[in-house]
């Protein structure tokens, strides 16, 4: 959902889908992808207020042309990173987008300078792959964890972090910005706030935030305030325990709400090895059984606070401007959009209304729609079909 956090991965970890089958040949042995960490100061959010130490990990592959304006930005989803594609170790998994980003690649980086930057507010914060300033950050005032009292994060300020980046990486202009569900509304936002920046622009799995998906994010987040550990968001202290239970509940309904009943047809009816749910209450179903063993997986490696202000985020999508077709009006002519049509987070019908939004403002907009059994996971999993039509925007 939110396209921004849509947690399209919810349930595994920033790598979540990129190990997932994606219809390419074994990619040949290539250089490690260098993660880096942007330094940027003192930050000022959209709100008014300060983070005096802004910090966040990015990756970049190719090479930045003369007039600075090659540059390609994948924005990831709710519960990635910026590893979207490449192997960052000799022995670890690709990127997310591995499909489609790469040498020779629909986003090829022997012609495009790509840059993919970790979110202010990742959830990923026990990563050790990932770098980012959020609610599990030290406040230098303090000495300790922010928790709750960390600023209020929009999608903007994921905008106005990254453009401080580019700007110091002598970016001009951007030849794509990119990116799936969480990724896909940073894209539109990046549209709306820089329209002369953004050559061209790629939601996958994403449109507006209206208040149905609104309300689903809240229900996302609802579990983790009923966790007794969570304490109000103060529970990085020694001795407490993390809110791992509401966490792991919260997870458990992104990942469904993500995943599509031709995926959950493989579990249909299964029971698990010594469980009969027809005679004890307490035992599970297959379904239940894979959600609950995942989503404690997952909890371990995620931050309940960070997962609220990811929340938060999301439903702030576009918030300074009083419509969508206000937001719209003024954003870049050129448009693919790539929706899944099984997606339960992001429906067909609510990206076709979108689109409708951009061609009567007078914006070009091309659509394709990922087919396969993963819901909104098809965004990630399935881009592999939709290399040449990628390939074909970028060169027109």
């Amino acid at each position: 959902m939110l396209g921004a956090g849509l947690a399209i991965a919810a349930a595994a970890g920033p790598g979540a889908e990129r190990a997932a089958a994606q219809g390419q040949a074994p990619a040949q042995a290539s250089a490690l992808i260098e993660k880096k960490v942007f330094e940027g100061g003192a930050f000022r959010t959209r709100g008014g207020a300060t983070i005096p130490n802004l910090r966040l990990g990015y990756q970049t592959e190719g090479r930045l042309n003369a007039a600075g304006d090659n540059a390609v930005l994948i924005c990831h989803f709710f519960s990635g990173n910026s590893h979207a594609w490449g192997q960052v170790t000799a022995n670890g998994p690709r990127g997310w987008w591995d499909a489609i980003i790469g040498p020779g690649k629909a986003i090829d980086t022997g012609r495009y300078f790509v840059v993919a930057v970790d979110t202010l507010v990742n959830v990923n914060v026990p990563d050790a792959g990932t770098v980012t300033t959020g609610p599990a950050t030290l406040n230098p005032d303090t000495g300790r964890p922010w928790g709750m009292s960390f600023p209020v994060i929009a999608m903007r300020d994921f905008v106005e972090s990254q453009k401080k980046l580019l700007d110091s990486l002598g970016v001009k202009k951007l030849a794509l910005v990119a990116g799936p569900s969480n990724g896909g509304l940073q894209s539109i936002e990046w549209a709306a706030a820089y329209p002369d920046f953004c050559a061209r622009v790629m939601p996958v799995i994403a449109a507006e935030i209206d208040a149905w998906l609104q309300g689903w994010l809240n229900i996302w987040a609802a579990p983790i305030r009923l966790d007794p550990n969570w304490r109000e968001g103060d529970y990085y202290g020694q001795g407490r325990e993390p809110p791992l239970r509401g966490l792991a509940e919260a997870w458990k309904i992104v990942t469904l709400h993500a995943r599509d009943r031709a995926w959950a047809a493989q579990y249909d009816h299964k029971v698990p090895e010594g469980q009969d749910p027809a005679r004890r209450i307490g035992d599970r179903f297959a379904i239940e059984k894979w959600l609950d063993d995942t989503v404690a997986a997952r909890a371990r490696t995620s931050d309940a606070n960070s997962f609220l202000y990811m929340v938060r985020a999301n439903q702030l999508f576009l918030n300074e401007y009083p419509s969508l077709a206000a937001a719209m009006a003024g954003a870049p002519r050129r448009w693919l959009m790539l929706p899944a049509t099984t997606d339960r987070i992001f429906a067909l019908e609510a990206v076709r209304d979108f689109a409708e939004v951009l061609r009567k403002a007078g914006k070009q907009v091309e659509m394709a729609e990922l087919a396969g059994p993963l819901g909104h996971l098809n965004g990630v999993a399935g881009m592999a079909p939709h290399a040449d039509r990628i390939r074909h925007f970028l060169a027109s």
